[in-house]
């Protein structure tokens, strides 16, 4: 009872690819491959989408730009009125 049991889990181990052990260019193969099957699922975008996107970007990073020089003016006048190096402009 307990070769049986022993075989089952041996043979589904080998149906499965458990088993199945690959050398260093196997490995490397294998992984181009997969990037070029993962490289034919890619759609580019249209003109209009791509605008979008520009815009979008360009959008954020001008309000990540007005957010960050507001702090940094902000603590930069508190750090003069803290410490007194200078005048408050």
């Amino acid at each position: 009872m307990a070769e049986t049991a022993a075989n089952g889990t041996a043979a589904s181990k080998r149906d499965s690819g458990e088993e199945k052990r690959r050398g260093f260019f196997g490995r490397i193969f294998q992984f181009f491959r997969e990037v070029i099957a993962e490289l034919k699922k890619v759609v580019t975008p249209t003109g209009r989408e791509l605008f979008n996107y520009v815009v979008i970007v360009l959008v954020f990073v001008l309000f990540m730009m007005f957010l960050i020089f507001g702090l940094d003016w902000v603590f930069g006048q508190l750090a003069f009125w803290v410490f007194g190096n200078g005048p408050l402009s």
